[in-house]
Order: C-alpha cells, then sequence, then structure tokens
C-alpha cells in the first residue's frame, strides 16, 4: 500500500456534492480509502491530463485499481467496479515530465458508467453508502481494543508508521474509519487492499483487516 498515509476527518458540509461525470485516475498500486490522505506519482500522459481537468474544475478525481498492474491502457473491464472520490489536494510537476499529488480521500463511489472518450477516462458515478456502526457493546469494544492492540504489536515488530498514525489510531472508536486507517498503513495486496474497500459492514472491515495483521504478527515473529 501506499507510504506516508493519514486521516483527516471531514464534516458533513465538506462533503461535496458529485458531478455528473468525473475524471478518473487507474491506480496501478494502490488503493485508497476514504478520509484517508496520500501522495501518488502520476506518469501516464491519460492520467496527468486527468488530474489537469481536475484541478480546472472541482479538483475531484474517481482513484480505482486496476485489476492488472502491468497494463499501460486500462479499460472499464480492466478495473475494479468500485473506488474512492478523491480530492486534489496539491500538485507538483516534475522535472521528468511526472507529477506528484496530494489526494483525500472523500467517500467510496461504484462507478456505474465509464467514457473511453479522448484524452482521459470518465465515470459516472454512484456514492455508497455503508451500514451503520452498530450500538456500543462489549463486543464491538473488545474488537476495537484487539484490532489497536494488533497494531502496536506490528510496530514492536518493525513496521514503520508515524507517530500521527498512531496516535488517531488509539484515539478512533469508529470501527469503520479504525479499519481504512489500519490498513492504509499494512503491506496489503492489492486483491486484499480491494477487499477491505468493498466491505461496507465496518465490523466485519475491522475484522477482516484485524486478521491481515495477525497474519502479519505471525510473519514477523
Amino acid at each position: 500500500m501506499t507510504s506516508g498515509a493519514r486521516l483527516r476527518e471531514i464534516a458533513p458540509e465538506e462533503i461535496p456534492k458529485l458531478p455528473d461525470l468525473l475524471p478518473v485516475l487507474p491506480l496501478k498500486e494502490a488503493v485508497l480509502y476514504p478520509f484517508i490522505i496520500v501522495p501518488l506519482s502520476v506518469g501516464r500522459e491519460a492520467s496527468i491530463r486527468a488530474v489537469d481537468e481536475s484541478l480546472s474544475e472541482h479538483r475531484l478525481i474517481v482513484l480505482v485499481a486496476q485489476r492488472d498492474p502491468s497494463i499501460e491502457e486500462p479499460g472499464a473491464e480492466d478495473l475494479h467496479p468500485v473506488g474512492t472520490v478523491a480530492a486534489i489536494m496539491r500538485m507538483l510537476k516534475l522535472p521528468d515530465g511526472r507529477i506528484r499529488i496530494l489526494a483525500q480521500g472523500i467517500a467510496r463511489v461504484r462507478i456505474e458508467h465509464l467514457s473511453h472518450g479522448e484524452p482521459f477516462l470518465q465515470a459516472r458515478v454512484e456514492r455508497i453508502a455503508e451500514a451503520a456502526a452498530p450500538e456500543p457493546s462489549l463486543e464491538l469494544q473488545a474488537l476495537v481494543r484487539s484490532a489497536k492492540e494488533a497494531m502496536d504489536r506490528v510496530v514492536a515488530l518493525g513496521k514503520a508508521v508515524s507517530p500521527e498514525v498512531l496516535v488517531l489510531v488509539a484515539n478512533l472508536e469508529d470501527p469503520g474509519r479504525l479499519a481504512d486507517l489500519i490498513a492504509s498503513n499494512l503491506e496489503l495486496s492489492l486483491e486484499d487492499a480491494q477487499q477491505v474497500l468493498e466491505e461496507l459492514d465496518p465490523v466485519r472491515r475491522l475484522r477482516k483487516v484485524a486478521e491481515h495483521m495477525h497474519r502479519e504478527i505471525q510473519l514477523l515473529t
């Protein structure tokens, strides 16, 4: 997964209305989750143009993982059906023609239609509403506590995680947000990361992420 991922809370009034069509940035080696901020390197011409279009309009873009990272010009069949609408916070042009962007995830979305028009992909998307977080219970508290302890254990075994992220993990109680933040800081395969993105039940999502952490702990010990 992308290194340097961190989280920022977004107030409901900050979440924008999505335009009918949004530029698409296919990702070869990353999955972005809502509320997470990550740096991304963009090198393909079509992707650079998609970023330019986003910056000239509303700063919104659809980030969606490719099924096969080796495909240079992905079409609808090459992209996962669920991605994340993100806001481009910053953009830096590099001397070699590539660009670096800082993107913040806003919402999970399902791609309803993908346009292959030149010079970049555009999509009509539907915002996905995840299941509501359950009422507090001893079982949920135990799951959240176990996930936090597992994250601490992974870090103690040598995983590099920023102090800022560790503070956020310690203070988050929402199971869905906690799962997304932890997942964005684990070395998950693209397939596993995509499964976390597509899991809309926050408790099941946190259980899934906790299982990944326990497997990582077994490998590190």
